[in-house]
């Protein structure tokens, strides 16, 4: 770390926040005068000097007049985000390239609101949010992804102008903040299924020929075997209900390692297998995926893709 991060890191007391939940105190807050703030000074000297030269007391009066107006303002810039207080909320997982937002839960204890704050992370484009007096407020943060992993977007910059432009007040707050960024998908046909995948590439448990009941409804369960008919005759009082088949086959899907290109870098190996989870996922297909020193078992449905999905973001980790 050279010497100017070093004094950067002790100057704006940069670092995680351990301590929950954040609060903004006066060494943690900074405020310098804008162009605008700098302009209204210039002209303020001006006017003084012309007051003085041609003896106008009204002059002196005016000039002392908005004076005071800009001081109370940098007063109010200031105290516009001292002691407010930071909790750090959940990100959802997003794909590598799109934008994550991550949640702050804003909490104001004073009896009056907080105008006009921004919030942005780095280069990212901002937010602006209100808080009312005595509330909590929740402002999604974005954030633009470039890889996959769990990510921590690092410090946040949360500044303000309120109420006259004059002076800028800024603080850097950095709460523990993470998101899970999947591989960038690659939709392609899929694979051809190698001599592995066709060993285990069907099962007996639960068939599609037969019918052989009715039973209450899983989250891994297909839209497509929902029995509404059944469901509709009392559907204030009875649970959902799913048909069950006996007698058939179940066709399992194994996207494995193995199939992709071996040419192929790991990143587009990775980009690959997600295509594929997305695709057999909206074909409502049983698939199971395959990765170097894991396995996971073939089952459908949201929670199923999501797992299948973190395994191929948090790979190598």
């Amino acid at each position: 770390m050279s010497f100017r991060e070093r004094f950067a890191r002790w100057l704006f007391r940069l670092g995680r926040d351990e301590h929950l939940p954040v609060v903004l105190t006066r060494r943690r807050i900074f405020i310098l005068p804008t162009g605008a703030g700098i302009l209204y000074a210039i002209v303020l000297v001006v006017m003084l000097i012309g007051a003085i030269n041609y003896n106008l007391s009204l002059g002196h009066a005016l000039v002392f007049l908005l004076a005071g107006i800009g001081l109370v303002g940098m007063v109010h810039t200031f105290r516009n985000l001292l002691e407010l207080q930071l909790h750090p909320g959940r990100a959802e997982p997003v794909f590598s390239g799109e934008t994550a937002y991550f949640q702050l839960h804003l909490d104001n204890a004073r009896l009056l609101p907080r105008y006009a704050l921004e919030f942005s992370i780095g280069r990212n484009g901002g937010v602006l949010c209100d808080v009312p007096p005595e509330e909590q407020t929740v402002v999604a943060v974005p954030f633009a992804t470039t890889r996959r992993g769990r990510i921590d977007p690092g410090r946040i910059t949360l500044a303000s102008r309120y109420p006259l432009g004059l002076f800028r007040v800024w603080s850097y707050p950095h709460p523990p903040l993470s998101c899970l960024v999947y591989p960038r998908p690659i939709e392609t046909p899929f694979p051809p299924a190698s001599p592995a995948s066709q060993s285990g590439g069907t099962t007996g448990i639960t068939g599609q020929e037969d019918f052989s009941g009715l039973r209450q409804h899983q989250s891994n369960d297909s839209p497509r075997h929902i029995a509404w008919k059944a469901v509709a005759r009392d559907i204030e009082h009875r649970p959902l209900l799913v048909k069950q088949f006996d007698g058939g086959a179940v066709e399992e899907l194994w996207l494995d390692w193995s199939l992709t290109p071996e040419a192929a870098d790991v990143e587009k190996r990775l980009s690959l297998l997600a295509g594929w989870v997305v695709r057999a996922e909206r074909e409502h297909r049983r698939y199971g995926l395959r990765l170097p020193g894991r396995s996971i078992p073939p089952c459908s449905g949201t929670t199923h893709r999501s797992v299948c999905l973190e395994a191929l973001a948090l790979y190598g980790d």
